[in-house]
């Protein structure tokens, strides 16, 4: 794939499958929203899907268009779907679909134009395959964004963190930034992880923390985007950029 036309926005990307990168990402979506600017959100891929009112809908996707202050339809927002809630280029391989990334590259800058904000949501975690010739890092790539980490706080998401870390510089991009999520509210030594990411992130990547979200019984993104560092993003996405 070759690289995209620049783009404003970024690249949500975690720890994990189910890390909190779509309740990130409508946060994201909405405090953008709530500045003024047309945000739209992106989510290229996305496997599991469930019956709503006679549709079949992926919620990851259906949460970033309610987000998106720009009119989408799911379609746009995520024009590769697949039913099973497995990898993505397994659930392809069972509707016998290719995962065409040019065609997404092509989609984000399409979608880019009509927006002073693109929100892209990843899937799984940074390196998952898409086809057996490329993964989601190779997208990342091509749209050449700043990467934002979503952190899921568990056992184990140090770890994780940095080897995530160290893929993106390995891509050649920016990790602009991490938001840390409480996954488990019972983990223990919590605040002693956060002290130590956000010691690493910053020593090794010069990352900042943009924001810690608690449990929240409803993860709505309005939410969520209060536990945002507003002044850290205004700083990430930059002043509106008018015709």
């Amino acid at each position: 794939m070759s690289r995209a036309t620049p783009i404003r926005g970024c690249f949500v990307t975690g720890t994990d499958t189910d890390a909190g990168k779509t309740c990130v990402s409508a946060a994201l979506l909405h405090w953008c929203t709530a500045q003024g600017w047309r945000s739209a959100g992106f989510k290229p891929v996305a496997a599991g899907s469930q019956i709503i009112d006679g549709q079949r809908v992926n919620g990851d996707v259906r949460a970033l268009r309610q987000a998106s202050s720009v009119a989408l339809s799911d379609a746009e927002v995520g024009p590769f779907q697949f039913e099973a809630a497995c990898a993505p280029h397994i659930a392809a391989a069972l509707e016998k679909r290719v995962i065409d990334g040019a065609a997404l590259v092509r989609h984000a800058q399409a979608l880019a134009e009509r927006a002073d904000v693109l929100v892209v949501e990843g899937v799984g975690g940074f390196c998952v395959p898409l086809s057996a010739q490329w993964d989601t890092a190779d997208l990342a790539q091509a749209l050449a964004l700043p990467v934002i980490l979503v952190v899921g706080l568990r056992l184990g998401c140090i770890n994780h963190a940095l080897l995530t870390a160290e893929a993106i510089q390995r891509r050649g991009l920016r990790l602009a930034g991490w938001v840390a999520n409480t996954v488990d509210p019972a983990m223990m030594q919590a605040g002693a992880t956060l002290a130590t990411l956000q010691h690493e992130l910053t020593r090794r990547y010069r990352a900042p923390c943009l924001g810690r979200i608690p449990r929240l019984a409803a993860p709505e993104a309005a939410l969520v985007a209060a536990h945002l560092d507003g002044a850290a993003l205004a700083a990430l996405l930059g002043p509106r950029q008018t015709a």
